[in-house]
């Protein structure tokens, strides 16, 4: 597994819109298509391509947002690993690497993230990362999850 992070661009937009849930995860992520939209209207949003070697196989999108007073808050706000790629251990080495670029990135000391309700798997899976539920929602209803790094 050679897994890392594209940009994503007017090149790779349309490979990425072809990335979805495997059939009964459907409304546990956003789409490609609304979280490409979001980021075309908010420019803080960074959506990256999820690779392994040349081939794609999921899908982030995270960001730092200045309105949360007083210091502004990194939200990693989408994980999706397309529904031929799930199984593999994709979102466990994304999960990893995502949570080191986005210290890097911003120099964070949390990193914020929203589940919706049912989400089972993906729970267990920020759990193992050290995210716990801080007893709030987003403004879309989903619980919210913090990482203390």
């Amino acid at each position: 597994m050679d897994i890392h992070f594209e940009p994503i661009t007017e090149k790779n937009r349309a490979k990425a819109l072809t990335l979805h849930t495997a059939p009964g995860q459907e409304g546990f992520v956003e789409s490609v298509a609304q979280c490409l939209s979001e980021a075309d209207r908010r420019k803080s949003w960074r959506p990256v391509a999820i690779c392994d070697k040349d081939t794609m196989v999921g899908f982030a999108m995270y960001g730092y947002f200045w309105e949360y007073l007083p210091f502004g808050r990194v939200w990693l706000d989408r994980l999706l690993i397309d529904a031929q790629f799930q199984g593999r251990g994709y979102a466990t080495a994304a999960l990893a690497l995502l949570i080191d670029r986005l210290k890097g990135e911003y120099n964070c000391r949390k990193i914020y993230l929203s589940v919706i309700d049912g989400n089972a798997t993906a729970v267990k899976l920020y759990r193992r990362f050290g995210f716990e539920f801080n007893g709030k929602k987003d403004i879309h209803g989903e619980k919210i999850m913090v990482k203390h790094l």
